[in-house]
Order: structure tokens, then C-alpha cells, then sequence
């Protein structure tokens, strides 16, 4: 179904959309506190908590190379809390500013975390209502743990923001044209933490030269496969990509995302009957990658993504 996003006139192409959320927008202000994860195998993750102590909890889980400091996370923070309900951004592994301690880090199709930080807080508090909001990365991460973990999973509601439905076609569409800006920047960020973590411990890679990746495809083939258990960047995107979940899932499910994102192609976005009925479709023909800017004028901006994802959580929490 088509969404109901307008964009501002003033902010209509994909890239204005995508680059004027992340680089023009002020930063949202919120207080946060942090808390640590152990998990099982030794690592850990870091939490970044809203201030209230009680009441309904919506995970964030942010995109590539993103943080609870990325603009979208925190004007969501934001709105959450002046609804009563408490968020938290779940950083994934090295995510927060401090490495993490194993080889591994994180990557697309990485669900363990996730599942096991949601046990932790059913555990805690047995009653809470819960929920998840999954961007990009993060939400490719959320809707492959959704259907493959089916109807035993304890959160009530769940909203997937601009996804990267099929990772081959993520990965070409991030080699042409304007959208390779994207792909340099964040392999900059990539390569920049792969290098930090080489100095402090053994890297099981069989590339010396980092610099020479110059693609997603060449990163994920050389460094992703390897340190994840894949064979190669084939199988990583083949065993990851959520695109193949979506019939599976049984929780009330929002899908956000732009035909015109820049970050995929239009064949990646699933049809309707490619989904599951707990499943809520909503393409919007223009809106970007994380983007969708509103508003009347530049200097009163609106940020349609944190009108339409707490509308939504709200009937469930």
C-alpha cells in the first residue's frame, strides 16, 4: 500500500532527503545513560537509556556504522519519551565508541544479540510492553529475527525503516552514480574500524591492504564472510537478506520505506504478497534513505518518520 508521506517542497530528491536528516538537521536533545550487556560468548553490547524507569520500552536499533548519537535514533528517543515510554538505542557490537572484545563485530543478518537483549528484559520485568523499531541495517536485523523466530516472540509491535531487503542488490545499487558517496563514506568508517581492532588483537583476514576495498561487495567478501562464518559474500548476503522472511512473521509489523531510496533498487521492496497478514506495507514514492522531510519551510522542518512510527506503536503499547 502507499504510504502517506509528503515531502517538503523545498527537500524532494532522494539525496536532499537522505543527506538533509543526517548532516542539516540540529541534533535532537535528549538524556541518556548507559548500561552494559554481557552476553554469552564474552563480548558485550552498550545500551543507551531514556531517563524514565518505568512504563512501555521501544528498542532502536540503528543502521551501518550508526549510534544512539545518529539524528534519527535521537529525535526517536526523543518522542518516545515525551510519550511516557522508555527507549533505548541497542548498540551493535563496537557501535557505542568503545571496540568490542572479539574478532566478530556485527553485521546484517547478526540476530543473536537482539534476541538475547530482549530476553534479558522479559526476564526482568516479565509484564512490560515491548517493542521494536529496526532502521536500515537494523531493520533487516529485526524483520530476519521476526521470521525465523515466528509466533514465540515477546514484543507486541515492530516498525522496519528503510531496509535493505536483498544485500546483492544493496551492494550494486551503492556503486552507481551519486550513491557511491555512501558507500565511500561508510567504508571509510568501516575500514577506519577494522584497522583500530587489528592493532589490539589477530584478525583471521586474508587481505593485508585494507584500502583496497573498495566496494561493500569487496568488504563483505574480504572481512564480513570471514570473521562470520560465511563462505563468502554470496552466502552472506543469500543467508542474511530478510526479503525471504517477511511470510513468517507474526507480530504486528510496520514497513516504512521510499521507492525512491538510494540505497536499493526498486525490485529489492517486497510485494504485498510477499508478506505475511501481521504485516503492514507502506511505500511512499519519494522520502530517500532514512530521510522523509517534511514541512513548510527549511527553518520549521518535520521529521514524518517519528509522527508515523510512535502513531503506530501506539495502538500496540
Amino acid at each position: 500500500m502507499d504510504g502517506c508521506f509528503q515531502p517538503a517542497w523545498w527537500c524532494r530528491g532522494p539525496h536532499a532527503q537522505t543527506l538533509w536528516a543526517r548532516l542539516a538537521r540540529r541534533h535532537p536533545e535528549v538524556t541518556l545513560w548507559r548500561e552494559r550487556l554481557e552476553l554469552p560468548d564474552g563480548d558485550f553490547i552498550d545500551l543507551d537509556w531514556t531517563e524514565k524507569d518505568s512504563g512501555p520500552i521501544v528498542i532502536i536499533l540503528h543502521g551501518l556504522e550508526g549510534s544512539s548519537e545518529s539524528p534519527y535514533a535521537r529525535g526517536l528517543l526523543r518522542v518516545m519519551e515525551q510519550r511516557g515510554w522508555r527507549g533505548v538505542v541497542m548498540h551493535f557490537r563496537g557501535c557505542s565508541g568503545e571496540p568490542n572484545r572479539l574478532p566478530r563485530s556485527y553485521h546484517s543478518g547478526d540476530i543473536g544479540d537482539l534476541a538475547f537483549f530482549v530476553d534479558t528484559l522479559r526476564h526482568r520485568e516479565p509484564h512490560v510492553p515491548l517493542a521494536v523499531v529496526g532502521f536500515s541495517l537494523g531493520g533487516n536485523v529485526l524483520l530476519k529475527w521476526l521470521g525465523k523466530t515466528g509466533g514465540t516472540l515477546p514484543i507486541r509491535a515492530a516498525v522496519a525503516v528503510s531496509v535493505p531487503y536483498v544485500l546483492s542488490d544493496a551492494a550494486a545499487r551503492l556503486q552507481r552514480g551519486f550513491s557511491r558517496l555512501y558507500q565511500w563514506q561508510l567504508l571509510r568508517s568501516l575500514r577506519r574500524t577494522v584497522a583500530e581492532k587489528r592493532r589490539r588483537m589477530n584478525l583471521p583476514l586474508k587481505i593485508r591492504n585494507l584500502s583496497a576495498l573498495k566496494s561493500f561487495r569487496d568488504f563483505d567478501e574480504y572481512v564480513t564472510a570471514p570473521l562470520h562464518g560465511f563462505d563468502s559474500a554470496n552466502h552472506y548476503y543469500t543467508v542474511s537478506s530478510s526479503r525471504q522472511y517477511l511470510r513468517g512473521i507474526t507480530t504486528p509489523t510496520l514497513l516504512l520505506h521510499a521507492n525512491d531510496d538510494p540505497f536499493m533498487t526498486r525490485s529489492a521492496i517486497p510485494r504485498p504478497d510477499e508478506v505475511s497478514e501481521s504485516v503492514t506495507l507502506e511505500i511512499s514514492p519519494r522520502g530517500g534513505h532514512v530521510g522523509f522531510v517534511a514541512g513548510a519551510w527549511p527553518w520549521r522542518p518535520r521529521y514524518w518518520l517519528e509522527e508515523r512510527i510512535p502513531a503506530y506503536l501506539d495502538r500496540y503499547l
